[in-house]
Parts: structure tokens; sequence; C-alpha cells
């Protein structure tokens, strides 16, 4: 039985030099609420991370995919391609619309969307295909513009895992006609709860602007473009405070540093665990061409039972690993809001056997080294054949 007094957390938030400095500032001042110095300080680091884009900071990332689903008008009778191995989230944001789900499935090296079974579902009620680059791997977004090519259906590239990572055909979020980033404390960069929508298609900008703003033309009004400002189309309280916008500020200021971190521990796993892995018949991430953003590192293990088995394993040692997402098509709501393109094996299959390791900034080496140590001693109940 583990005795040591420490437990390493699965994640722990990162505070990044400055941000006690920034918040002492804005509360110091008489600008709390959003759209301050400090919402356009992070808005203008996200843009170079990005590489441009029309950047609109959000109070989540799920506030973020609510807006993508309402700029594209989707209404009921339409369907959004979405794969069962994701956040609510994604769901959600079509759901509100009345807009009904397909979900498709996995590919299974990858955790992202198959591109093949997206071509499948798509009917002339199609409006939008959704993407999320699980852990930070490119989604294979070349057969998914072939999918749209010349149709009307747009791509809503959720990047809540990928903030930063180059591909030949761009920077993650700026793929798509649409972008999501999410600032949640368990990922790369957070600003506690937070998010951004990234838009692509200029088509979008100005209402976008007018939706982040409850609906009014204010951000026009400030600019002095308008002489008072009223309220002109659909919109909700998505502006996050200057608190939160400080807090980001502060994270993508050392935006480089995090990410270097983070990768030292995703390549000691890759390394010390490979040889383990071969011998118990596990497969550890692989992303195609070492592309990925460091978000997580996970193991796929032979069975569900050992799923659970390493999990309860680690917590004996003091560390605490997890599975991650119940493909939706399976849940309450997923039944109600969307409907399978068929039985989806992969994601099943993925999600049962998944578990995630700790991984964030600020691990010292001795913890990595117990969790790799706790991981190598484990061994499957039964033999591997």
């Amino acid at each position: 039985m583990f005795l040591q007094a420490e437990t390493i957390p699965f994640s722990r938030p990162f505070l990044a030099p400055g941000s006690l400095e920034r918040l002492g500032s804005v509360l110091s001042s008489d600008h709390a609420h959003g759209d301050g110095p400090f919402t356009r300080a992070a808005t203008e680091k996200l843009k170079v991370i990005l590489g441009g884009g029309g950047v609109f900071l959000t109070t989540s990332g799920t506030h973020a995919l609510e807006m993508a689903s309402r700029l594209l008008d989707l209404a009921p009778g339409d369907e959004v391609v979405l794969p069962s191995f994701t956040f609510s989230s994604a769901a959600t944001a079509v759901a509100m619309t009345g807009a009904r789900i397909v979900f498709v499935d996995i590919d299974p090296a990858t955790g992202n969307i198959d591109p093949e079974q997206a071509a499948e579902a798509v009917t002339a009620r199609t409006r939008a295909i959704s993407v999320m680059h699980y852990g930070g791997t490119p989604v294979d977004m070349a057969a998914i513009a072939t999918i749209t090519a010349g149709r009307d259906i747009a791509v809503i590239e959720d990047n809540a895992h990928g903030l930063g990572v180059r591909t030949e055909l761009g920077v993650l979020g700026r793929i798509g006609d649409l972008g999501v980033q999410s600032f949640h404390d368990t990922k790369n960069v957070h600003s506690g709860e937070g998010g951004a929508l990234v838009i692509n298609d200029d088509r979008y900008l100005q209402r976008a602007e007018i939706m982040r703003e409850k609906g009014t033309n204010r951000a026009q009004f400030l600019r002095g473009m308008v002489d008072k400002y009223s309220w002109v189309d659909w919109g909700s309280s998505y502006l996050p405070s200057e608190l939160n916008a400080a807090v980001l500020d502060a994270q993508l200021a050392v935006f480089d540093e995090i990410q270097f971190a983070r990768h030292a521990i995703w390549n000691r796993y890759a390394a010390e665990l490979a040889e383990w892995a071969a011998h118990v018949g596990i497969r550890l991430m692989n992303p195609p061409g070492g592309t990925h953003a460091a978000h997580l590192f996970y193991l796929l293990m032979p069975g569900a039972d050992d799923q659970t088995d390493l999990i309860a394993s680690l917590r004996t040692h003091g560390i605490v690993a997890t599975f991650h997402y119940v493909p939706l098509d399976t849940s309450i709501a997923g039944r109600r809001y969307g409907r399978a393109l068929r039985t989806l094996e992969q994601s099943e299959r993925f999600s049962r056997r998944l578990v995630r390791l700790p991984l964030w900034v600020g691990m010292t080496e001795a913890q990595v080294d117990r969790v790799i140590k706790a991981v190598r001693e484990w061994r499957p109940k039964r033999e591997v054949s």
C-alpha cells in the first residue's frame, strides 16, 4: 500500500508568472468587466499563436461551440455530423438549436472522427461536420475538406486540446470555418474557465461580435460607429471578465515554455513505457507523424477490466489516472437528440480501454519517475496472447 502523503493529481492548474500582478491591476482599476486591456492583450497573443483569424474570447469553450451553432443558423430539420467519442458540449451546442446530431465512429489510431463514416453520414439535410482534434492530434482535415467541397456544409473545428499545433494545412483551429478553443483549467493554457471562438470565414465576423454582446451592436457604439446601441440580433452574455482575461494573458505570455514542459513529460512516458507496453500488450498514444499538443498521454489497455484494474492499481500508489469520454450515442441525451449512423464499435472499444496518465506543468522529475515506475509494475491478471 502507498504510504507517502503526497498524491499526484491527474491535473493541476498552472500559475503563470505575472498572474497575481495582472489580477491586482484589474481589481485596483475601474474595469473588471470584459473587453478591457487584458481582453485585448490576450486576444492579440492568441492571434499570433493561431496565425490570425477573428478571435473572440468567451466565458467557456462550451459557449464558443454554442455561438458556432447559432452563427450557422442551425434549426430543426438540419443535421450535424459529430464523432460519438467527444465531450458533451459539442453535442449540446447542436441540440440547443433543434438540429439533429448524427453520431459517427472514430479512427482507433487517433481517437479522431473517421472521415469515411463522416462522408457516409452526409445527407441533403447535413449543415455541418463538427470535428475534434483528440489530445491535440490533428484530424485528417484534407479528407474532411473533400467531403464538404462544393457543398453548403460548414466545418466546426473543436480545438480544445490542440492550441498551437501546426500542420501542412495550417494551424489547428484555423482550418475549419469556425474554430473553438477551451481555457478550462485542465487545458494546456487556462483562465480557470474560458474559451474562444475563432472566425475563419469573414461572413461570420460582424454577427459573432453582436452575438457575444448580448445581441447588441454595443461594440460598434464603443468604436464610434453608431450614436447609440440597441438589440439587433440573437445573443447572450458570452464575454469573460477582465479577471479571467488577465489570467489567460499571463498564460499566453509563456505559451512556449508551457508547451516545452508538457512535451518533456509526454516524451518521457512515450520512451520509458514503450518496452513495458509491448510486453504486456498495451498500445501507447502514437500520433501520426509525431504531431500533437502534449495535452494528454494515454494507454489503450487490452480490455475494459484492465482499464479499471490499472486505474485502481495506480491509486494504491497515490497516483490519479483516469478514463475519458463515454460515447455520446450511448447516453440518455445522445439517444434523445441524435442517432448513430450504425453501431459505433470503435468508439466503445476506445472508451472502455483508455487510461490517461497525469500530465501537467510543474510535475517534478521525481513525480514522473513515480508514475512510470507504478505503471511498469502493473501486469494484466490474464496472460496476453
